[in-house]
């Protein structure tokens, strides 16, 4: 089976329907973010605090790429994976990705921002990140999703697009 890729911002649901996911298919979930995580022994934000967002991002394309050489995966990405084509590139062969557009605007009022570093700037201008990472995440998608009347609506949507 090929991998599930699933990209979108920060707090779009990717980590909790990637698990109902997981469940479902009898898969593993593979959160980038976490996964780096252990592997670094720090939180996102404590790399972001200590070595700076391009450290960040330089671990997420290993991480990606590495993930790209395994198979029948569910892969949450961080919100900012999509940026780098080295990262997303390798994922996107590797399996199909799909796009949570959760409204930027309902993830900040509705989603802990705690601990995030990308939407420390406050409302306007997670908004306007959202906006600019649209286009990215256009060109990546194979299959966008935006219903999110529940996590399990959305990994009905999920596995709809996949067949």
């Amino acid at each position: 089976m090929k991998n599930i890729v699933l990209i979108g911002m920060m707090g779009a649901g990717k980590s909790t329907v990637g698990q109902l996911l997981a469940g479902r298919l009898k898969k593993t979930l593979v959160d980038t973010d976490k996964l780096i995580e252990a592997r670094e022994g720090l939180t996102v934000e404590e790399i972001f605090a200590t070595q700076g967002e391009d450290y960040f991002r330089s671990l997420e394309v290993g991480v990606a790429q590495g993930l790209s050489l395994r198979s029948g995966l569910i892969i949450a990405c961080g919100g900012g994976l999509p940026l780098r084509e080295t990262a997303m590139a390798p994922l996107k062969e590797s399996g199909t990705v799909f796009w949570l557009n959760r409204d930027a605007g309902e993830i900040y009022d509705h989603v802990s921002m705690e601990g995030r570093p990308l939407a420390r700037g406050g409302r306007e201008a997670f908004l306007a990140k959202a906006a600019r990472r649209e286009e990215t995440y256009r060109r990546w998608a194979d299959v966008t999703v935006t219903d999110f009347t529940s996590p399990i609506s959305t990994a009905a949507r999920v596995l709809e697009g996949l067949e």
